[in-house]
């Protein structure tokens, strides 16, 4: 009992030291499980409304539209659970200026269901529902009316026969149309679109470089109005899918098997199967179109031959009197009036050519009968022109239906191709690796100081111990009052840690979340098993450090640990050796400088302390100014252009007339932009390659013009760069760099995130779906999205060829026609204010499909939860640094009580004392402020290469100003804690002090 009671009596003396590991873990206990726990929960409070409103897991998009055929195929691939057919269509309006819209079907089948936020879902025709984001744009509310207008539907899509039946086979010969909906429209709810949770009323301004919506809103609306047979698109639910969390990887590994079942057979050959209806019933209209023809040819075939016949009559009749009143003539000059009177009774009998003649002396006698003749001649004329004419013209239509109708492509998407989902998604993980990798400092923080404090703590109870030993107690049984000590102050500082790591920290991060997406149904949830095996680790590490410092003390026997300690050998210093500067300090300046250097362990652990607390607020604001930095990097510095025109293959031309009508441009040039994807190839050809380990990145392939490739350069700087370590890059020399003909440029962040280099063998797919594999010829400086630059010759290349090899009446490669230039870059005159204005008045041009200016994009990326979450681990850090300073400092001044002591006896006054001890502890800040700030720059290099995210490649950037903050805060903590130690060096007793055994 005397043994408890002296033990806890030694806790409550030390009850510094115990606060100090308490807080320290605490601090690493919340580091650890809060960022943990704030991306956790929004993981799982996303996929429960991923489930509950049934976003689809996979999506097919065809160019052709999707038949009844295509969705049977789908409906029996192994391993879909549900399919939905959906309708959409483009509309537009007019809200302050011409605004565009998708018109989308509320599935019938449970999948991609909005979530209803204000008032009630449409349930007839003319009603919708629209998104927050259009309210809040439109100032609209619930009973507003609207009244839009429809795009014109694409060709590939409104002029298409499909004589499939649900099952696949020739059972009806219709004709499916293109969605129509209803025009005159009702708003009735308001709706969180599951496939975009982007919070239009926060204070994010991510869209400016991950937008990936073609038009400007979306309205739901029912089934009931909606016309049209053809589906745009069509979504499925994967079996086992929901069980899985959408952010695993055992997620992707169940969607990615459907998905190949799809790409491998179902693809190919409903593409062939679509094209094949196309043709037939492209061949069944000219059938049809022939038959009409030669129905209303022969119609006026008939009418013709009816009014010539009634022109033969008529003149007939003439050539017959004629020749009758001929023959009563000569009869009349006869022998006797009999005769003549039987002559008159009888119509002379003519011979077809005498017939002929009169019938063509009475037509050219007659106006009138001439008029009539040369009208039935030019009828007849005019209907076998139009006979041969209408022939001609089928039989091109026949020859050209092949070759008119392009090969059918199918699009297999995951939700990783929704912008809105990937966005979060890489969002969520960057600030997730950023929760890994701290932790570890400030274990290692944790663990020295635990080291520090509990060694000091048992070598001032030296000869307690000893005693206790010689008295019969197990060494176990004293170590035990220290490990017990260890162990209650992390189990109590980590509890607390646990409370901040689980509710505090995640609360923080969600209020930043929800800034910038909406997620219904957010909660905090506690984690036990990752709570506990948090704790346990700071706790074995805390530990450890004290076993060490008690086995430290007590191999020795109880006689040698109850005399007191030898004193420390003198010797000397280097700085002795340097007789200059040495005969030129200070009595007290030598006395500093031995003790400083001859302590070799609190040299080490008080500098290793600093520096490790400075090194983490060097790494915090390194990553904010390296995120600061991205925007004007890529859009002042990397791109060149001041504008990006894109538009529809068959608007290029009038684009770029208009573009070039506007007089705002000084230099431009002419590409072709296409969304494909950028994988590791598994060698073979681009079919056969498989994405390596790191995935595949969704890519911007930019196609230049062979006769311009060297003007590239003037619109991007290109600049080759190489891995380096620690997150540094080389960089070539600007203009070192060009693109030909044997492979492609590849953008850094593109390449760092699937570790391609220069001459690497990636899978290239194209805007059609084409998959080739290329060359990487070089990979080029690049830090926001991911661009790949290709010449046309290499485009042809990679993706005629592969096209005529894997297509079914595909052209030839010498009859493919040549690229379409859909882009252009260019350079404008004037301020960037003006810039952004043209930019925005372009879009609203019916030919420009997306402007994007440079000025604006430079002026308007943010990455807001990213300096959140930094100035949480700036402020944890400042947090950290103070404990260690103050538990070194307290650790400092108990080592040296008999010293202090001694200094008051000789007179020393209580502010000297305070100037001997606190001059120490500043230089050894001073030392490991300098050692941090390089070492902060170093573990700040690690942390953005962890970041990785996609589209994104962090240049690490530290400005001078974030190496001064970092030295000031860590001094500002040291003269906060002298603050703290100065009281404590007033209340030694130099009487009783110096009456202790040390």
């Amino acid at each position: 009992m005397a043994f408890v009671k002296d033990m806890l009596r030694m806790w409550a003396h030390s009850w510094k030291r115990f606060i100090s590991i308490a807080m320290i873990t605490l601090l690493g206990v919340a580091v650890l499980t809060g960022i943990y726990a704030g991306c956790r929960d929004a993981f799982r409070s996303t996929d429960r409304f991923f489930d509950a409103q049934g976003l689809h897991d996979v999506q097919v998009l065809s160019t052709a539209g999707l038949s009844n055929g295509d969705i049977a195929a789908l409906r029996k691939v192994n391993g879909v659970a549900k399919v939905q057919a959906e309708r959409s269509q483009e509309v537009t309006f007019d809200l302050d200026g011409r605004k565009s819209a998708t018109m989308q079907e509320i599935g019938t089948n449970g999948i991609d269901q909005p979530y209803l936020q204000e008032g009630r879902m449409p349930k007839k025709a003319g009603e919708i529902a629209v998104t927050r984001k259009f309210i809040r744009d439109s100032g609209k509310h619930i009973g507003s009316r609207l009244t839009v207008t429809p795009e014109s539907a694409s060709s590939d899509t409104s002029d298409t026969s499909d004589t499939n039946g649900a099952d696949g086979t020739n059972e009806t010969n219709g004709t499916d149309e293109a969605p129509s909906f209803p025009t005159k429209l009702t708003i009735v709810g308001v709706v969180l679109d599951p496939q975009n949770l982007s919070n239009p009323d926060g204070y994010s301004a991510m869209t400016s470089f991950r937008s990936t919506a073609t038009t400007d809103y979306t309205f739901f609306a029912p089934s009931d109005g909606v016309t049209g047979t053809l589906c745009t698109s069509a979504t499925l639910l994967v079996k086992g899918a929901a069980a899985e969390s959408t952010f695993d990887e055992s997620y992707e590994n169940t969607v990615k098997q459907v998905t190949d079942r799809i790409d491998g057979t179902v693809k190919t050959d409903r593409q062939n199967a679509r094209r094949q209806e196309l043709l037939d019933a492209g061949n069944k209209k000219i059938v049809d179109a022939r038959a009409e023809a030669d129905k209303k040819f022969a119609d006026a075939q008939s009418q013709i031959d009816a009014n010539r016949q009634q022109f033969n009559q008529q003149v007939d009749q003439i050539v017959s009197m004629q020749a009758g009143a001929a023959a009563a003539g000569a009869a009349a000059n006869g022998a006797n009036a009999g005769a003549a009177a039987a002559a008159g009774a009888t119509t002379p009998q003519l011979d077809e050519t005498t017939r002929e003649t009169m019938r063509e002396t009475i037509i050219a006698a007659s106006p009138e009968l001439t008029q009539a003749k040369q009208q039935l001649d030019q009828a007849q004329s005019q209907l076998n022109e139009q006979k041969a004419s209408t022939e001609q013209t089928l039989k091109t239509k026949e020859n050209e239906l092949k070759t008119s109708i392009p090969q059918v492509r199918w699009y297999v998407q995951d939700r990783q191709s929704l912008g809105g989902f990937s966005a979060l998604k890489s969002d969520l993980d960057s600030i997730q690796s950023l929760g890994n990798a701290f932790p570890i400092v400030f274990l290692l923080v944790a663990v020295m100081m635990s080291l520090t404090a509990m060694a000091r703590m048992v070598e001032e109870d030296r000869s307690l111990i000893g005693t206790y030993v010689g008295l019969g107690y197990g060494r176990l049984a004293v170590a035990s009052r220290y490990l017990l000590f260890a162990l209650l102050a992390c189990l109590i500082g980590g509890g607390l840690g646990l409370i901040a790591g689980f509710l505090g920290i995640p609360a923080f991060l969600l209020v930043v979340l929800q800034g910038m997406y909406v997620m219904p149904g957010l909660r905090l949830e506690y984690d036990w098993l990752y709570g506990s095996l948090g704790i346990a680790l700071f706790v074995v590490g805390v530990l450890a450090a004290t076993i060490y410092a008690c086995v430290q003390e007590m191999r020795m026997t109880p006689a040698a640990l109850m005399r007191p300690k030898a004193p420390r050998a003198g010797s000397r210093i280097l700085l002795e050796r340097i007789r200059p500067v040495w005969n030129r300090i200070g009595f007290l300046g030598k006395v500093t400088a031995r003790n400083i250097f001859r302590f070799k362990s609190r040299l080490i652990m008080t500098v290793g302390g600093v520096a490790g607390c400075t090194a983490l607020i060097v790494c915090g604001l390194a990553i904010n100014d390296t995120v600061a930095d991205l925007g004007i990097k890529q859009y002042r510095d990397i791109y060149q252009y001041d504008l990006m025109v894109v538009s529809d293959d068959s608007d290029a031309s009038a684009m770029r007339t208009k573009v070039a009508s506007d007089g705002r441009v000084t230099s431009s040039l002419d590409v072709r932009i296409e969304s494909g994807d950028l994988a590791i190839s598994g060698g073979g050809d681009g079919d056969s390659g498989k994405a390596g380990s790191s995935g595949s990145e969704s890519i911007q392939l930019v196609a230049v013009p062979e006769k311009h490739l060297s003007d590239l350069g003037e619109m991007v700087t290109l600049q080759p760069v190489s891995s380096g370590m620690l997150g540094t890059s080389g960089v070539g020399k600007t203009g070192s760099l060009k693109l030909d003909d044997d492979g492609v440029i590849v953008a850094q962040s593109a390449a760092s995130a699937l570790g391609v280099k220069a001459g690497s063998k990636v899978r290239l797919t194209n805007g059609d779906g084409v998959r080739a594999t290329a060359k990487v010829s070089a990979v080029n400086r690049n830090l926001i999205g991911s661009d790949v630059y290709v010449s046309e010759t290499y485009y042809a290349k990679l993706f005629d060829s592969k096209d005529a090899k894997n297509t079914k009446n595909s052209k030839s490669s010498e009859d493919s026609e040549a690229l379409t230039w859909n882009a252009m870059l260019a350079k404008l005159s004037g301020s960037d204010t003006s810039q952004t204005d043209y930019a925005e008045s372009l879009e609203e041009d019916s030919s420009v499909m997306k402007a994007v200016s440079c000025a604006h994009m430079a002026d308007s990326f943010k990455f807001d939860l990213m300096g959140a979450v930094v100035a949480l681990i700036v402020a944890l850090a400042g947090g950290l640094a103070l404990v260690v300073l103050f538990t070194l400092a307290n650790t400092n001044v108990s080592e040296r009580v008999r010293e202090m002591a001694t200094l008051k006896v000789l007179g020393f006054f209580d502010r000297e004392v305070h100037h001997y001890v606190n001059r120490e502890m500043m230089i050894l800040t001073v030392m490991g402020v300098i050692l941090g700030l390089p070492l902060g720059r170093l573990v700040g290099g690690m942390l953005t290469m962890a970041l990785n995210m996609p589209s994104l490649y962090f240049e690490v950037e530290v400005k001078p100003l974030s190496y001064v903050i970092a030295a000031v805060a860590t001094m500002a903590f040291a003269l906060l804690v002298q603050l703290f130690v100065n009281p404590v060096l007033d209340r030694i007793d130099p009487i009783s002090s110096l009456k202790s055994v040390e």
